[in-house]
C-alpha cells in the first residue's frame, strides 16, 4: 500500500511537469531532434482504453513521420511488456504509422522488466532507458525548474551528493519566478529525493544554504499570507480541481495548502457553474 501511495505521489509530480520537459527529454533523453510536433488525444480505445503518459505524432530531422509513446515508470512491473504491446497494436491500427515507444523508469535499481516478446508467430519490443544512467547535468542546462528537478534521479557520477543537490537546489532558484512556485518545485524535490533516499543529505544541503537564499525567496520562510501569494494559491489548486482527478486530501499535499482552503475553493467552482 505505501509503495502504490508513493508511486500516485510521483506520478502527480509528472503529470504536473510533463508538458514543460518532454521537449527536453525528446532531444537530449531520446535522441530525437524534432522539426514539428503534433500532440494527439491521449486515450485509446477500441475493446479497452489505455492512456499513455505523452502521445504525439513527430517529423524528425530526417523526414520521417512516426508516433512517439512515453511512459513514465517508477515501479519495475514484470507486465509491462504486454501493456506496452497493447498500446502498439492500437497505435498501429488508429493512426497508421510507424510507432516507437519509449519506457522512462525512474526507479534506483536496474529495471529486471523485459523489454521484448517472442513467440512462435510475433516478435515485440520497446526501448527501455533508466533516469538512474543519465548524466544529471542534462537536467542542469535546463532553464526550466520542472525538468531540472528531475536531475535528482540522473547519475551524480563520482561527485559528493551534497555539492550535486545544492547545484540543483541554485538552479531551481535561479529559474523559478513566484516563492509559490518555488515552494512547489522544492516540495517536488523533497518527494523525488525518496526515489534515491537522499532526503538526508536534500535537508542538509537545503539548511546549508538557507543563509544565501533570501528569506522572500527561502521555502524555509514561506507563509503565503500576502494576496498576491494567496491568488496564485487560489489558481493552483482551482487547476488542480478542474484538470486532475485528486482527492481533496491529494491536492492539499501537493500545494502544501490546507484541507479546508481546497474545500473553499473547491466550493466556489461548485458555485460558479
Amino acid at each position: 500500500m505505501e509503495k502504490k501511495y508513493q508511486s500516485n505521489q510521483y506520478d502527480k509530480i509528472l503529470k504536473e511537469n510533463i508538458e514543460a520537459v518532454i521537449p527536453n527529454l525528446i532531444q537530449n533523453v531520446l535522441g530525437i531532434t524534432v522539426v514539428s510536433s503534433e500532440e494527439l488525444p491521449d486515450d485509446i480505445q477500441h475493446t479497452k482504453e489505455r492512456k499513455p503518459d505523452a502521445l504525439k505524432q513527430i517529423t524528425d530531422l530526417h523526414g520521417n513521420i512516426f508516433i512517439l509513446q512515453i511512459e513514465f515508470q517508477v515501479l519495475d512491473e514484470q507486465e509491462m511488456v504486454y501493456r506496452m504491446a497493447e498500446y502498439y497494436i492500437m497505435l498501429a491500427r488508429k493512426y497508421k504509422l510507424p510507432i516507437r515507444q519509449f519506457v522512462l523508469f525512474l526507479g534506483s535499481d536496474v529495471p529486471k522488466m523485459s523489454t521484448e516478446y517472442k513467440s512462435h508467430f510475433m516478435s515485440y519490443n520497446f526501448s527501455l532507458i533508466s533516469f538512474s544512467e543519465l548524466d544529471y547535468k542534462i537536467f542542469l542546462k535546463s532553464s526550466k525548474p520542472e525538468e531540472i528537478v528531475l536531475g535528482i534521479l540522473a547519475n551524480f557520477k563520482e561527485e559528493d551528493q551534497e555539492n550535486v543537490i545544492k547545484r540543483i537546489i541554485y538552479r531551481i532558484e535561479e529559474t523559478t519566478e513566484g516563492d509559490f512556485s518555488l515552494k512547489r518545485y522544492f516540495q517536488q524535490l523533497r518527494i523525488l529525493a525518496q526515489l534515491r533516499n537522499l532526503e538526508l543529505q536534500l535537508k542538509t544541503a537545503m539548511e546549508s544554504i538557507a543563509k544565501y537564499i533570501s528569506e522572500e525567496r527561502d521555502v524555509l520562510y514561506l507563509r503565503g499570507k500576502d494576496k498576491a501569494r494567496q491568488e496564485e494559491q487560489t489558481k493552483f489548486v482551482s487547476n488542480l480541481l478542474n484538470k486532475l482527478e485528486l482527492s481533496i486530501e491529494q491536492i492539499a499535499d501537493i500545494a502544501g495548502v490546507s484541507v479546508d482552503f481546497v474545500k473553499a475553493i473547491k466550493q466556489k467552482l461548485s458555485s460558479e457553474k
